[in-house]
């Protein structure tokens, strides 16, 4: 791969044929790196005896995840998008200035994540609705997670810039050796060295290291269009601010995601106790199969829709804009159905806890009744991302959780005799509003971003 022939690539080949040559490394990225979040639970819940209590501990840590995957791809998402647009327009000199400045910040953040989660860990937890037979489960679990966190976001805030040049592959493998890795050392490190949750958070750490390793390596190399370079890593306002400026929807939708963790475990805790939470755990996990994926063919879309932006292609735009939108519907379709039809089959893969897994698959199609809908929101809402419209990004973000999902996990339990129903029921209720109001607005202003000129 040359400049000349990604350039070209992305100025005149086929948007189909683009998208899927970009979307799928991506999309098996993002499944592969769900593995890093729900192997570990996988493994957990059947550790015999303590799993059913050790993988509702390890799933109260998940808000203290998201926060950390929020602050990385604050960075991240930010940044790739504005080092695709200065690549539209032929500003290689800016773009890898952008690279340079996000990894800066990457590793101030880095540093006072882990110092400020791991002082505070124990206290967060308990107000996620730990109780004394899952709290030492969680507190061993954070703990070495924290440890780790440079190599989290590093592999989190750095991969799109992989991505975004057109190394889709390179990316893709960013996450599939370090699954691998961690598929490998959980087992040993949980059941053969007999370290439990812990040995499930080091298996972890170990293989996002290695995958850190492996970006750094390759954004110093020489295949790389964008390179990382010493003179570009001090830090200018002028460079990195555009950058966080449209990293902060992504930010928001993750970070609330972590708010949003918080109000389900601690309503579910009151109504339901641990056996409610624990299939919460369960249900995050299954949701993450749903956008996950979705952010992978986004992903693909994003370099195609900024840098034709960038170079002033509208049409090339629109095209790649409504291929992502139908296969992004494609697939949330295809996953209700099979969600709604055998809810029981995902529960299985989490725990072989009988309560659990009946009570969990009785969650999930109550949970997921409006997931349909999620292909409609991430499309447009990302698409926003990758033209540059900050603003409207993120109020978008702040649309489905904050304004419409968390309030109505509280509300709803007012309004039914089954409190726990009326709070997984909040999920699909707003999930289909955001969705309406999301498409709408996109539809509304997409011609109008696209007469702007993108240059000057």
């Amino acid at each position: 791969m040359n400049q000349s022939g990604n350039t070209n690539r992305m100025e005149t080949g086929s948007i189909p044929k683009l998208l899927a040559q970009l979307a799928i490394p991506a999309v098996v990225a993002q499944v592969i790196n769900l593995l890093y979040n729900i192997v570990d639970r996988i493994y957990i819940g059947h550790i015999p005896g303590i799993g059913a209590a050790a993988l509702t501990g390890v799933g109260l840590f998940t808000p203290i995840l998201m926060l950390l995957n929020a602050f990385a791809m604050l960075v991240g998402s930010g940044g790739a998008p504005r080092a695709a647009i200065a690549m539209g327009k032929k500003d290689n000199d800016l773009a890898e200035r952008i690279v340079g400045n996000c990894f800066t910040l990457l590793v101030g953040l880095a540093v006072i994540l882990t110092i400020g989660f791991y002082v505070s860990a124990p206290t967060l937890l308990k107000l996620f609705g730990a109780s004394s037979a899952t709290l030492s489960y969680a507190s061993a679990y954070a703990k070495i997670y924290i440890l780790g966190s440079f190599f989290v976001l590093i592999v989190l805030g750095m991969n799109p810039f992989i991505t975004t040049q057109g190394f889709a592959k390179i990316s893709m493998l960013t996450t599939v050796i370090g699954a691998v890795i961690n598929i490998i050392l959980d087992p040993i490190f949980i059941f053969a060295f007999g370290m439990g949750v812990r040995g499930a958070a080091l298996a972890t750490v170990l293989s996002q290291a290695v995958g850190a390793i492996w970006i750094l390596r390759f954004l110093t190399g020489n295949k790389t269009i964008l390179h990382l370079k010493k003179c570009n890593m001090h830090l200018n306002a002028k460079v990195f601010g555009p950058c966080l400026t449209l990293g902060i929807s992504t930010f928001v939708m993750l970070s609330t995601e972590s708010l949003l963790s918080i109000s389900f475990t601690s309503s579910l805790s009151r109504y339901g106790g641990d056996v409610a939470v624990g299939a919460m755990t369960i249900i995050t996990s299954v949701s993450q199969l749903v956008t996950m994926p979705l952010q992978g063919i986004c992903q693909g879309g994003q370099p195609i829709i900024s840098y034709n932006y960038g170079a002033d292609k509208p049409e090339r735009v629109k095209k790649a804009f409504f291929t992502q939108f139908c296969a992004c519907i494609i697939y949330t379709t295809l996953f209700w159905i099979i969600v709604m039809l055998v809810p029981q089959a995902f529960a299985t893969i989490f725990t072989s806890d009988k309560e659990l897994v009946t009570y969990s698959a009785w969650a999930l199609r109550i949970y997921m009744t409006g997931i349909f809908s999620v292909g409609f929101q991430i499309s447009c809402q990302q698409s926003f991302m990758a033209l540059g419209q900050a603003k409207v990004s993120l109020l978008l973000a702040c649309l489905r959780k904050i304004i419409f999902l968390i309030p109505l996990i509280f509300i709803l339990p007012h309004f039914f005799a089954d409190k726990v129903f009326a709070v997984f029921l909040a999920e699909p209720v707003s999930d289909i509003i955001a969705a309406t109001v999301t498409t709408i607005t996109f539809f509304s202003l997409f011609n109008s971003i696209l007469k702007k000129t993108t240059r000057g």
